[in-house]
């Protein structure tokens, strides 16, 4: 099979396309054909030895695809050879076949195409888990979205909405805001560190933003932390811009703030039945026709230096699919 791999960690650049024998599925493992592979900002990372998981090396990228089942190995339970499949794998689904536990898979009904599955189980489930279950966004609340252009940040956009708050996108041009408005967004900022706080404020009122959802850290951060009213919550999602920003505490203090960290796949790991909830969720507002993930673009298997350099030049909006 044809795989895309990483043999050292020096970044997309090194990256190369390479023949390896099919892999075998193991006790509890499916064998998946992978139709679609997902990219996102992560990826980037991970390849560059800059990311909290470092897979051992040779590695293939891609976190999250769809595909077909083919094979099963002794055990594995809650898929049948030719569902057509969501798969979260973490890595290894730029490649044409992978051998991954079968928990980690999620039925596609038949309704939901390979473009709108490939890339929803992480940007939609990290968005998802970060709204509902952290900071329990409530209906009329503003939302503001830091980076809303990108895969998690399109997503929250998307799911804030479909949640009933009142979505304010934030990103750095007024085409990225259109598509973001395209998306559920009532208000959009061409975010300005100096300004983000003042401007933020003008939307909301004296009441302020009930929730930041950050995926952008280092100079934005604390401004949107000051635009926060009473009891807001701020989570924090990534680190886009490139710097992890040094928060005072006593903002938090004076406005009894929270700031929550969203780490998905460690709440994939720990709570994998709320995990599974939140796929069918999802799942179900795609058939329904509530939800569109926005794709950017499908590249062959040997456009990867285009596809990640979308990504690392953060020009990208919505998903990055590679077709293995």
């Amino acid at each position: 099979m044809r795989a895309l791999l990483c043999t050292k960690l020096e970044g997309p650049e090194h990256l190369a396309i390479v023949d390896l024998p099919d892999p075998v599925p193991g006790p509890g493992q499916a064998l998946v054909r992978i139709r679609l592979a997902a990219l996102n900002f992560f990826d980037t990372l991970i390849v560059a030895g800059r990311y909290q998981v470092k897979p051992p090396l040779p590695f293939s990228p891609g976190g999250e695809g769809v595909g077909v089942v083919e094979a099963l190995g002794e055990g594995a339970a809650g898929v049948a050879v030719g569902d057509r499949v969501i798969v979260h794998a973490g890595h290894g689904c730029c490649a044409e076949r992978i051998a991954v536990d079968a928990a980690r898979l999620t039925p596609v009904p038949d309704g939901v195409p390979d473009e709108q599955a490939a890339g929803l189980t992480i940007t939609y489930g990290t968005s998802l888990h970060a709204l509902a279950n952290r900071a329990r966004l409530r209906p009329g609340e503003w939302l503001a979205v830091l980076g809303a252009s990108g895969g998690v940040g399109l997503a929250a956009v998307e799911l804030g909405r479909l949640m009933g708050a009142r979505v304010i996108a934030c990103a750095s041009s007024e085409a990225k805001l259109a598509v973001a408005r395209a998306h559920g967004a009532e208000a959009g900022l061409v975010y300005d560190p100096a300004t983000l706080k003042d401007a933020l404020r003008q939307i909301t009122g004296p009441g302020g933003v009930d929730v930041v959802y950050d995926a952008v850290g280092d100079a934005y951060a604390e401004p949107a932390l000051r635009a926060l009213g009473w009891r807001g919550r701020y989570l924090v999602i990534g680190f886009a811009a490139g710097g992890i920003p040094r928060l005072p505490l006593n903002l938090m203090l004076l406005k009894e703030l929270d700031v929550q960290g969203v780490h998905w796949g460690a709440f994939l790991d720990r709570d994998p039945e709320a995990h599974r909830a939140d796929q069918r969720r999802l799942l179900d507002w795609v058939a329904a026709g509530k939800l569109t993930a926005q794709v950017h673009g499908v590249y062959p298997l040997a456009a990867f230096p285009e596809a990640f350099g979308l990504l690392t030049r953060r020009a990208a909006v919505g998903k990055v699919l590679l077709q293995p």
